[in-house]
């Protein structure tokens, strides 16, 4: 089974993020602009929360009369971060992501932020994976294989 550094590739990759003193607003519009659904939320250079297209939902409903420009991510954000690291084979990573029924994941490599992994990500090299396996036994089967 794969493992999550052969799906995030080497070195680190450009992962968006927003600074726990920014507003609702300004991660909205960052994740709107960049077409994503979760924003690893920093304290300088250290991941220390999430906020996803859920948390907004949350916050719509929960924050009554206050505006989205009003609200400091901070407040709103889901601490509990649950994060994967290099090593994590697939299995592992997706039976994180089903348990706890999250679709991002923040990657570490030696306590540093690499990347983010989507449920997509994890979905697609696991697919790859059985397509490949797929055609090896259908070779097999069909006395094609070189073995």
């Amino acid at each position: 089974m794969a493992t999550v550094k052969e799906i995030v590739g080497p070195g680190q990759r450009d992962i968006i993020s927003i600074g726990k003193d920014k507003t609702v607003a300004d991660a909205v519009s960052r994740m709107v602009e960049d077409e994503i659904g979760a924003l690893v939320v920093v304290d300088g250079e250290k991941p220390v929360g999430m906020f996803t297209e859920r948390d907004v939902l949350k916050c719509w409903t929960r924050k009554g009369e206050r505006h989205f420009n009003e609200i400091k991510i901070a407040e709103v954000m889901t601490t509990n971060l649950i994060i994967a690291e290099t090593d994590d084979d697939l299995c592992y990573v997706t039976t994180i992501m089903i348990k706890n029924r999250i679709r991002h994941l923040p990657v570490l490599e030696n306590n540093i932020l690499v990347a983010m992994l989507s449920i997509r990500d994890v979905v697609k090299a696991q697919v790859t994976d059985l397509r490949a396996e797929n055609h090896y036994l259908k070779d097999y089967i069909s006395d094609k294989y070189p073995g």
